[in-house]
């Protein structure tokens, strides 16, 4: 067992390291069970995949707030390769599954190098999606350029489609962040 000693405001305080990693662990666990079940709530499914879920990413940018980037990242991987699994996606090509399910859902989890503040909770949100934006539009414009109609750029297409329902999710996820602000603030405070 490693224990450590640190002086917070002229306390010393033990922390058990065990048990401060086995706490990270349990919350990404919570984190991307709960993500999971809030994404079987659709609120609009695209014609060609993709839909506005209830919140789902919330829980996934709490973890990365509450734990970091790198570990946020981890999670949202974890949960994508689970939504892949428990969406029962048959997808065509593994560049799909990549970019679509490991790098898109690892993006969110970038949000945890904004902390802190609630400009840095807004902006880590922004940069999270934008990013997990980016991931589909390669992967829409690479593995599915066929769906794109007759003479449109499929670059272009995939822009618009993914914008056309990420960008409402993407509100959707700041505003409930927003909302439960004071609560994740308090959390932080009280890791491990």
């Amino acid at each position: 067992m490693q224990v450590i000693y640190i002086n917070i405001y002229g306390k010393r305080r033990l922390i058990d390291m065990d048990q401060s990693k086995t706490r990270m662990l349990a919350e990404a666990g919570v984190a991307i069970a709960i993500a999971q079940v809030l994404s079987f709530i659709t609120i609009f499914h695209m014609p060609q995949g993709g839909s506005i879920k209830a919140a789902a990413l919330v829980p996934l940018m709490i973890y990365a707030y509450r734990w970091g980037g790198a570990r946020g990242i981890f999670a949202g991987v974890v949960y994508g390769i689970l939504h892949f699994i428990l969406g029962f996606k048959s997808s065509v090509h593994y560049l799909s599954i990549i970019l679509d399910y490991l790098v898109a859902y690892g993006a969110i989890g970038v949000c945890g190098y904004f902390k802190d503040s609630i400009s840095g909770l807004i902006t880590g949100s922004i940069v999270g999606i934008a990013l997990r934006w980016i991931a589909t539009v390669v992967s829409g414009a690479v593995v599915f350029a066929s769906y794109a109609p007759q003479g449109q750029n499929p670059w272009i297409y995939s822009m618009i489609y993914n914008a056309s329902y990420m960008v409402p999710d993407g509100i959707l996820n700041i505003v409930v962040l927003l909302f439960i602000y004071q609560g994740v603030k308090r959390g932080l405070g009280r890791r491990g």
